[in-house]
Parts: C-alpha cells; structure tokens; sequence
C-alpha cells in the first residue's frame, strides 16, 4: 500500500516510517506526538512557503493584497482537500473506524490534514525540491483556475461591513458536535443592525465562511 501511495507522490521514502506517521490520525493513538499533527504543522509551512514563492513569481504585477487572497484560496482546507482527492490520499489515512455519515462529513477535514502531513514527510525524507515539485505540480491548475484574485466570504462580509460604518461581523460557537477527528461546528455571525446567520461545516473556519456566504446572500437580497 505505502508503495502505491510513494508512486503516486513520485518520491520513494529513506525512511518508510515518516510516511506511516503522515497517515496516522490522531484519533488512532492515544499518544499525540506519534500521529501525523507535528508532520501536519511542518507541511502547513512548507505548503505556504511554495505557494508564496510561486505567486511572487507567477503575478509581478499584483499587490501584496491581492496575492494575499491569493495565498488564502490555494492553501484552505477546501484547496487541500481538492488536491488530496485527485490522489485518493483518504484511501490510505489511517483513521479511528466510524459511520458512513460520520465519515463524508469530516472528509475534507481528515483529507487536508493528512495531505499537509504527507507535505511534511516529502520536505523531511527527500528535502524541499521534492516537497515543492509535489505542490507545484498539483496546484498549478488551482492557482491558474481564475486568474482574478479570489476574495472569500468573510472578507467580502467584513468589507461590506466597514464600508458602511458598521463594525467588524462577530462570529460566535453555537455547538460543537461529533467525534474529535470529525466534528461539525454551528458558528453564529452578525453584522450590527443589519442581522445574522448561521453555518455549519467540519471545521471552525469552514463553518464562518459558510455563515457568512448566508448573510451575505441576505444582505444582498434586501437591497
């Protein structure tokens, strides 16, 4: 299996047991630092650093906001999930068994970790270069899907909000439920005076933006 997975991301691993590691939730151990959270942090580093770098390169003539939303866009969870699912990196995660349900609804939470860990053990086992022909290979029809710079929902929420005077949205935790490698957040998000909704998502970030797409959508619908 580990040597599907190595042809897939075209480095054979020195050290077999970093990719292991990469594979392994955390729900599977009772020992945090032998799962693949500390690989997921390196690999969330290296993940920006080439990201950065090939946005620099590839757009001289965008401002430093821009290539900011930029960089947002291709390294979120829903970017990394995109990417992990071309590979089918899931198929080989090592994860606690759970329900059906369960399991599609944290998904795009157990893909994108995972991927930033497997990051992570390329840039250990085999060094940048190997880390970064990864990334740029699978992101390159990311970054070239929409040549405009992307803006996300909160974004656009807070700049609708502050252009009229109004204060940054507030975002609140309704509920946290599920199991710990595949939660569902409720997120609450007002804009003062000018109402709130809420969203859902397996993560706490997904689940803003999508409360905020809905306010947004009901801000718009009330002009």
């Amino acid at each position: 299996m580990l040597e599907k997975l190595q042809d897939i991301l075209g480095h054979t691993f020195t050290d077999e047991a970093l990719l292991e590691q990469a594979l392994r939730h955390a729900s599977t151990t009772e020992q945090r630092t032998k799962s693949n959270e500390r690989l997921e942090f390196l690999g969330d580093r290296v993940l920006g650093l080439v990201i950065a770098e090939t946005l620099y390169a590839q757009f001289p003539g965008e401002e430093e906001g821009e290539l900011a939303r930029r960089f947002a866009g291709l390294t979120s969870r829903d970017a990394l999930a995109r990417v992990a699912d071309t590979i089918d990196l899931v198929d080989f995660a090592r994860t606690q068994p759970v329900d059906a349900e369960t399991l599609a609804r944290g998904h795009a939470s157990v893909a994108s970790d995972t991927l930033e860990a497997v990051l992570g053990a390329l840039y250990l086992d085999g060094g940048f270069d190997i880390s970064a022909a990864f990334v740029q290979s699978h992101w390159d029809a990311l970054i070239n899907e929409d040549l405009t710079p992307p803006k996300d929902a909160k974004t656009a929420l807070q700049e609708w909000a502050q252009a009229r005077a109004l204060g940054l949205p507030k975002y609140e935790i309704l509920s946290r439920e599920g199991p710990d490698h595949a939660p569902t957040f409720t997120i609450r998000v007002a804009v003062k005076g000018r109402g709130a909704e809420n969203g859902r998502g397996a993560s706490r970030r997904s689940a803003e933006q999508e409360a905020a797409t809905a306010l947004l959508a009901q801000l718009e619908s009330a002009k």
